[in-house]
């Protein structure tokens, strides 16, 4: 997949590879996207951020824009291609407005 296939803000079901090589589904909120890579949240699973490399999507099964009111906000500094440089999974805390949190 190529980076023009994601837009951010946005929610999606995929097939992708993860570091054994192994095809996992995975539900998951889209931040950012970098040159090489998504920045997303595991929905479905550890809630945990990963750089998720657009080579290891396979197929994007369904995809949902999310409102603005429903949006989940990070600092941009955490989003930024400099920060994920030499990591690929960070626990990050993110909220959104309406929901009190």
């Amino acid at each position: 997949m190529i980076r023009n296939d994601f837009k951010e803000h946005s929610r999606i079901t995929v097939t992708w590879k993860d570091k054994e090589g192994k095809l996992r589904p995975g539900n998951f909120y889209v931040y950012a996207l970098l040159k090489d890579a998504l920045i997303v949240r595991a929905t479905d699973k550890d809630g945990l951020l990963r750089k998720l490399p657009y080579g290891d999507v396979l197929r994007v099964v369904k995809f949902q824009d999310v409102a603005p009111q429903d949006r989940y906000m990070i600092p941009d500094e955490i989003l930024k291609e400099a920060s994920w440089k030499d990591t690929d999974v960070m626990m990050r805390y993110s909220s959104s407005p309406h929901r009190g949190k």
